[in-house]
């Protein structure tokens, strides 16, 4: 009988960290596929703040021989994909010691800041960088290069595709069944921007 130790070496813990909008979901959903495609057994769990109001919104998503339960622990993410710069501070310390932190290079202000009521920190990504690996694109931008930035989310999860155990093509054959057949060309292209970036 395999201990829960054994079992918890085999599982791939991938968070996916963002706010309200910003197609944490539809990523969640592209991760899901590649990996069910590869015959694991993956578990996904979504987490609302305030989502409608532009909170946290974080999904999990757990793969491997046989996933018991879809939540990350503290520690335990292997991959991290942060949609915010604040957002990749809030969560870090779910990482791995050796984990990867992906980060889409964005600022957008939580209502505190918004309201006055704080300050949105400076030099986040330089102080992630020095307890984490972490790679950061500036999604938005490539998005608007391509035509669409709404495509953001598909370049951020591109980079981190790098850092998992599957193939290129695995990837593009999901990205391409998970998005509206009109949009198929412009969201492979995204996938491959942040692949190749």
């Amino acid at each position: 009988m395999e201990t829960k130790g054994d079992m918890e070496k085999e599982t791939k813990n991938i968070m996916i960290v963002g706010v309200g909008g910003q197609g944490t979901l539809l990523t969640s959903r592209i991760l899901g596929g590649v990996m069910q495609n590869a015959g694991y057994d993956v578990k996904m769990s979504e987490v609302h703040g305030m989502a409608q109001r532009g909170g946290s919104v974080v999904t999990y998503v757990r793969y491997g021989e046989k996933v018991a339960e879809p939540i990350v622990e503290e520690g335990q993410a292997d991959v991290l994909i942060a949609f915010e710069r604040l957002e990749a501070l809030r969560y870090a310390h779910f990482l791995k010691a050796d984990g990867v932190l992906i980060v889409n290079d964005q600022r957008i202000d939580p209502m505190p800041v918004v309201t006055g009521a704080a300050e949105y920190p400076e030099g986040i990504l330089e102080g992630l960088g020095e307890k984490h690996r972490v790679y950061s694109i500036d999604a938005m931008e490539a998005a608007k290069k391509l035509g669409n930035p709404k495509v953001f989310n598909v370049i951020v999860l591109g980079m981190a595709a790098r850092h998992m155990d599957f193939s290129r093509e695995d990837w593009i054959k999901v990205v391409s069944e998970k998005v509206p057949e009109k949009l198929k060309d412009l969201n492979v292209e995204a996938f491959l921007t942040g692949y190749e970036a």
